[in-house]
C-alpha cells in the first residue's frame, strides 16, 4: 500500500479475505458500532465486521447528475461472479474509463439499451438514420468474420473465420475442435502459457456470442458468469467518448450492439478524406503556398496538419477491428494498460467494414510517394 492511497477497512479486508475485492462491494455487520459507512471518528477494520455484497440497487443520493454525466462509473473484476441488475456506484471525481453495460431489464432486440444514467434524448443522439446508404457489395464475403486468440501478446491457434452462412458464432472456454459456429478455446494449448493464463481461461466458460445483423451490424451476448470487457469505436461514440478512450465492461447476459456498419463506413469516409487534405494542405505549406499570419515559412501549418496527414491505412484498419478480453480488464482502472496484457483476448475482423474500407481507398487515392534518398 505504500504510496497509493486507501480505505483502510477494504485493505484490511483484503489481506484477510478477499484479495481481489473492489471497495464497493463491503457492507458492515449490524452489530458494528464504528463501521466505515457510519462515519464515525475511528474506523473499525476488522474484516470479519464487513460482508462481501453487491447492491442490487441504486444509491443515487449521493451522485449529482448532470445531463452529460457518463452512464456508469468505474468497477473492477477479478473472479468475482457478477451480479444480476444494476452496479455499484462509486461517488469519487475519477475520470471515468470503464464503461459499464449491465444485463437490461427490458426485453429488447433491436434498440441499444440505455445505461443507467444515460438521458433518453443523449441515447438517441447518435443515431445512424442520417449517415448515407452503403454502397451494394460488389462481392458477398464468403466469411463475415475473423477471429484471432491471444494471450497476452501471443497469437494462439489459426485464426478462426465464420462463414456468412453462420450469422451467429460462439467463442467460449470448451474444446470442441469442429468449428463451424463454434470457436472453442479450451482446446487452443501453448508451451509458453503461465499459470496466471490458465487460471483465467478456466473461467472463460460458455464466453460469447457474436451475432451479424443486417449487412455487417455486430451484437455481442455475455454467456460467462464473467464480464467480458470490450474495446468498441461504436460503444465509445454512443458513451460519448474519443474512439479508443474507454473499454466497455459488459455483464453476464448483457446482449449489447458493439459495430454498427453505416457508422463505421462514414468515419472512415471522413477520416480518409481528412487525411487526403491534410495531406495536400501540408505539401503546399511546406511549399510555402499558403498565406496568412500563421503561415511563417509554411512551417507552422506544416506542423499543425501532420497529425492529419498521418493517418494510414492501419489507422483506418481499425475501425473495422474489435477486441474482446474475458475476465480480465484493462486500462487506467486496472493494473494492466493494454489489452495486450490482459491473459486471454480475442481480436474481431469484421469483413464487409474491410471490404467497404478497401473500396473508400480505392476512390481516394494517396498523394504520390516523395522518392526515398
Amino acid at each position: 500500500v505504500a504510496g497509493r492511497k486507501g480505505f483502510p477497512h477494504v485493505i484490511y479486508a483484503r489481506l484477510w479475505r478477499w484479495p481481489d475485492l473492489h471497495k464497493n462491494e463491503l457492507k458492515h455487520v449490524k452489530y458494528c458500532q464504528y463501521a466505515f459507512d457510519l462515519k464515525c471518528d475511528s474506523v473499525c477494520v476488522n474484516p470479519y465486521h464487513y460482508e462481501r455484497v453487491v447492491s442490487p440497487g441504486i444509491d443515487l443520493s449521493g451522485l449529482t447528475l448532470q445531463s452529460n454525466a457518463p452512464s456508469s462509473m468505474m468497477v473492477k473484476d477479478e473472479y468475482v461472479h457478477d451480479f444480476e441488475g444494476q452496479p455499484s456506484l462509486s461517488t469519487e471525481g475519477h475520470s471515468i474509463q470503464t464503461i459499464q453495460h449491465p444485463p437490461s431489464n427490458r426485453a429488447s432486440t433491436e434498440t441499444y439499451s440505455t445505461p443507467a444514467l444515460l438521458a433518453p434524448s443523449e441515447s438517441n443522439a447518435t443515431s445512424t438514420a442520417n449517415f448515407p446508404n452503403i454502397p451494394v457489395a460488389s462481392t458477398t464475403p464468403e466469411y463475415w468474420c475473423s477471429i484471432a486468440y491471444f494471450e497476452m501478446d501471443v497469437q494462439v491457434g489459426e485464426t478462426f473465420k465464420v462463414p456468412s452462412s453462420c450469422p451467429i458464432v460462439t467463442v467460449d472456454g470448451y474444446v470442441d475442435p469442429s468449428g463451424g459456429d463454434r470457436f472453442c478455446l479450451g482446446q487452443l494449448s501453448n508451451v509458453h502459457r503461465t499459470e496466471a493464463i490458465e487460471r483465467a481461461r478456466l473461467h472463460i466458460g460458455k464466453g460469447v456470442q457474436l451475432e451479424c445483423k443486417g449487412e455487417g451490424d455486430v451484437w455481442v451476448r455475455c454467456l460467462s458468469d464473467h464480464a467480458v470487457f470490450v474495446q468498441s469505436y461504436y460503444l465509445d461514440r454512443e458513451a460519448g467518448r474519443a474512439p479508443g478512450d474507454a473499454v466497455h465492461k459488459i455483464y453476464p447476459s448483457a446482449y449489447i450492439k458493439v459495430f454498427d456498419l453505416r457508422q463505421c463506413h462514414r468515419q472512415m469516409q471522413q477520416q480518409a478524406a481528412t487525411a487526403q487534405a491534410a495531406a495536400a494542405a501540408q505539401a503546399a505549406a511546406v511549399a510555402g503556398n499558403i498565406p496568412g499570419p500563421g503561415s511563417v515559412g509554411g512551417i507552422a501549418p506544416a506542423i499543425s496538419l501532420s497529425a492529419a496527414a498521418g493517418i494510414g491505412v492501419d489507422d483506418l484498419r481499425r475501425l473495422c477491428i474489435l477486441r474482446m478480453s474475458f475476465v480480465k480488464g484493462w486500462g487506467p482502472d486496472y493494473p494492466r494498460q493494454s489489452i495486450k496484457e490482459t491473459p486471454c483476448w480475442i481480436e474481431i475482423h469484421l469483413h464487409r467494414a474491410l471490404q467497404l474500407l478497401d473500396e473508400v481507398l480505392h476512390t481516394m487515392p494517396i498523394a504520390d510517394p516523395q522518392p526515398l534518398d
